[in-house]
């Protein structure tokens, strides 16, 4: 039998990030079937999520916080005013800034993906078996970490993506 060596037991990075990926992709394709509006796109919902959690921020706040370039940022931005899911207000201390609030459509919207996401998610764990779910369930504070190390990597705006 062959022994297994330290570097053996480690996560493999390409199959990690293309299992997260994948993940993400086939649950918005699950979730989006049967929508009734047009589907947001990843950056969009992002923003959306960020801007319900925490109204009243600036563009250029949100920008930092989602690791993008302030005029990505203000594109999106547009197109969410544009959707009626996003509004805009002069902020009053500085009356070249905009602070950003979601509609009531856009908090509706997160709440029912959220649901749905949730729904979705756990009839799918509620199939693993009790070994596995605890191997997900201690994985958590390891994917926050991971989560944590990318975000104190900065952005990576402008770079290349494979």
């Amino acid at each position: 039998m062959e022994e297994r060596t330290e570097r053996d037991r480690e996560p493999d990075a390409e199959e990690f990030a293309a299992l997260l990926v994948g993940i993400q992709r086939l649950t918005r394709r699950h979730l989006r079937a049967g929508l009734d509006r047009p589907r947001l796109r990843g950056a969009q919902a992002e923003l959306l999520r960020l801007v319900a959690a925490a109204p009243g921020m600036r563009v250029s706040e949100a920008a930092e916080e989602l690791s993008l370039a302030g005029n990505s940022v203000s594109t999106l931005v547009n197109q969410l005013v544009g959707q009626g899911l996003l509004r805009r207000e002069t902020d009053p201390a500085d009356r070249r800034a905009a602070l950003l609030h979601a509609t009531g459509e856009a908090v509706e919207l997160l709440a029912d993906w959220r649901l749905r996401r949730t729904a979705l998610l756990g009839e799918v764990l509620a199939e693993l078996d009790g070994p596995d779910r605890a191997a997900l369930a201690a994985a958590l504070p390891a994917l926050r970490a991971v989560a944590a190390g990318l975000r104190a990597r900065g952005s990576g705006e402008g770079k290349a993506e494979a």
